[in-house]
């Protein structure tokens, strides 16, 4: 069943915004939950996640071309559709109540860790929002973390905006004057297991947001196992959030580039075919 797109807009280069029109999607979907995207009918099958629902009954996706399927969702123009989009899929985010947490974002994992410290806010916790990206034109949803956070802290990597440095830097200070409950970690895969690191380091519970390599997105392909605490665990299933300290990042990051060669071939080939 076909899905019409009802907005898509390009936040930074490479990264799309896009409401896709799915209501009772939009009503169930809870933070820290994903779908699965066909954007057409040979496509491959990519998990996204819900940032959030729209009034005229969709569901936001914000997303960055790295293959093939991702430049084929781009190549999609509002008004169209989105081939097949099922969700929602994965465990929510636990939510505390009445707590101090600090949501990190770093590069695209800001969409991801927007609705998570929408959710949080709304459940009468205290937010501070830490965000950064490599360079200030790739920093994206800025001024939506500043709607859900009492206060959002930016970092980029050159100095062109906020604070130079890396968000783990900014994440430091903060653990240092105490009284943080918990830290909720969703970006590249080195920024994570460094802030994981860190929340240990200062006893503070943290929870990470895993974006494996998936396909069927029910537990049966096996391609998006983690080893969490020396157990094999399926992100689709039993994440994507996992007690960060438990992750074996190492290993998270060797699976993730397993693809990394056809990643690039599927480039010189959407270049091929007009896509990029």
């Amino acid at each position: 069943m076909p899905f019409r797109i009802l907005e898509k807009t390009k936040l930074a280069d490479n990264v799309f915004s896009m409401v896709v029109e799915a209501r009772r999607l939009a009503q169930v979907r809870r933070a820290g939950q994903f779908v699965i995207v066909r954007p057409k009918e040979n496509s491959e099958r990519i998990p996204l996640t819900m940032v959030g629902s729209d009034p005229r009954g969709g569901v936001k996706l914000i997303f960055q071309t790295v293959g093939y399927t991702t430049m084929e969702l781009a190549s999609l123009e509002a008004g169209g559709f989105v081939h097949d989009l099922v969700g929602p899929l994965g465990q929510p985010t636990e939510i505390p109540l009445n707590g101090s947490v600090i949501c990190v974002g770093g590069g695209i994992g800001t969409a991801p860790i927007l609705p998570i410290a929408s959710a949080l806010k709304e459940a009468g916790n205290h937010v501070l929002g830490i965000i950064g990206a490599r360079t200030y034109p790739l920093l994206i949803l800025e001024n939506e973390m500043r709607e859900v956070c009492h206060e959002l802290k930016v970092a980029t990597d050159d100095g062109s905006y906020g604070e130079k440095g890396f968000v783990t830097t900014i994440l430091k200070k903060e653990l240092e004057k105490g009284g943080v409950d918990h830290v909720y970690i969703v970006g590249p895969i080195p920024m994570m297991k460094a802030c994981a690191e860190l929340a240990k380091e200062f006893n503070v519970p943290a929870t990470a947001s895993l974006n494996s390599i998936m396909i069927d997105g029910t537990g049966m392909c096996g391609g998006c196992r983690v080893t969490v605490g020396g157990k094999i665990r399926y992100t689709c299933v039993d994440g994507p959030e996992f007690p960060a300290d438990s992750i074996d990042f190492d290993e998270l990051r060797r699976r993730s580039g397993i693809y990394r060669e056809y990643e690039h071939k599927c480039r010189l080939r959407a270049a091929e075919e007009g896509l990029l």
